[in-house]
């Protein structure tokens, strides 16, 4: 197949101005929700219902995406984000916590959406490539990193309502990703697509007690909901121990950084070590994130910590979506990686809707000692298997 890189440096821009939506909401979102709600324990709700989004948008939005293109079909999600950001700042303005949480579950959907991003990066590129394609795609996140909570700090004060500008910006993000998707090309139908889309696709069971799929949920579930459950109690957290928001902010950012940084290099180590070595490698650095975190509350110890988190869920995620394109036949794609990221996004969601409770109850220490049996999980997992190393069948190129 030609490989299109030019395509993947659109997705990766489209990329980079989601993620700058996305961490906007995770900079600021608890504490909308601790100004807006009257019980102080739904104030996490709001990133929660925004996960619980994606979740329900995942299977819909991949058949969604095959029935009227890629172009037209991230279009659509990004709508979604437009009227998101404009329903959220509206929320804020009339002080209603149910209007903010229907904002974030549109912002959600979105999500959804631009998921696949990084499949439609996987299917632009030679086999071989595709680690990289997926990494170079969220590498954009990198520039989202430096605007998110940039443009959250510099916004939140703006105008007579705290943080109302916030999701306005989100909006016009929205807008600006709408033009570069536009510019997206339509994969071209060959002889081979349409010989792969008449070959008998394996039923969803096969392939989800496949060995290879199996490692692939529980690496991306495992290392997004840690991350996400961690990311979504940070904000509160320091404002518990006495930090502020700008602190918070740049917290945030350094984390983010962790996430994308990495990204640059996560294909080719994936390519030269392989793929499970580089999962464990991740789950291990999550864990040296946990001996962080539970030492102290200093700010050091929180951006040291956030930024170990980032980079352990870089490894992980972009390691599982790695093991996921192998699973599966050309004809099994749009299934495949729909059930994938709504059982990711699922697991997400309960992570999100556990921190606030979490927090509340335990404190800080409690929320990242809750993860350590994940990880338990997940390392016993990634060891027994790269030690089988038993692939999937052969997929039809």
């Amino acid at each position: 197949m030609k490989t299109q890189w030019n395509k993947v440096i659109i997705l990766s821009i489209a990329q980079s101005l989601f993620q700058t939506s996305s961490i906007i909401v995770f900079t600021i979102s608890g504490m909308v929700g601790l100004n807006l709600a009257s019980n102080k324990s739904l104030a996490t709700l709001p990133i929660g219902m925004m996960s619980l989004g994606t979740a329900m948008m995942m299977i819909p939005a991949s058949f969604i995406i095959k029935k009227i293109g890629q172009r037209k079909g991230f279009m659509s999600g990004i709508a979604f984000g437009l009227s998101g950001g404009l329903l959220a700042s509206y929320a804020i303005v009339r002080g209603s916590f149910p209007l903010f949480v229907m904002a974030n579950m549109m912002i959600g959907f979105y999500q959804g959406f631009s998921q696949y991003y990084r499949f439609a990066a996987a299917d632009a590129v030679t086999d071989e490539n595709k680690g990289k394609a997926i990494s170079f795609v969220l590498a954009g996140g990198v520039v989202a990193a430096i605007a998110g909570p940039n443009l959250a700090r510099f916004t939140q004060h703006v105008g007579p309502v705290p943080f109302a500008y916030c999701y306005l910006s989100i909006a016009i993000l929205s807008v600006c990703a709408l033009a570069i998707i536009f510019n997206i090309q339509q994969p071209k139908v060959s002889l081979q697509n349409i010989v792969e889309d008449l070959q008998p696709a394996r039923s969803l069971r096969e392939i989800v007690f496949n060995r290879l799929t199996i490692s692939a949920l529980i690496s991306s579930a495992v290392g997004y909901s840690v991350m996400n459950m961690v990311m979504t109690a940070t904000p509160l957290a320091m404002h518990h121990s006495g930090h502020n928001s700008d602190d918070a902010a740049m917290v945030i950012q350094w984390h983010v950084l962790g996430m994308f940084v990495p990204s640059f290099f996560t294909g080719t180590l994936i390519k030269r070590f392989g793929v499970h070595r580089i999962i464990i490698t991740g789950i291990i650095i999550l864990f040296i994130h946990v001996s962080f975190a539970i030492s102290g509350t200093d700010f050091m110890h929180f951006v040291s910590g956030l930024i170990l988190l980032g980079i352990g869920w870089n490894f992980m995620f972009i390691g599982g979506t790695t093991l996921l394109t192998q699973a599966y036949r050309p004809q099994e794609k749009a299934k495949t990686q729909a059930m994938h990221d709504f059982f990711v996004f699922t697991v997400i969601s309960a992570s999100g809707f556990s921190a606030g409770n979490l927090l509340n109850a335990y404190g800080w220490k409690g929320v990242n000692l809750a993860v350590i049996p994940l990880l338990v999980i997940s390392l016993t997992t990634m060891v027994i298997n790269s030690i089988r190393k038993t692939g999937t069948q052969p997929r039809i190129q």
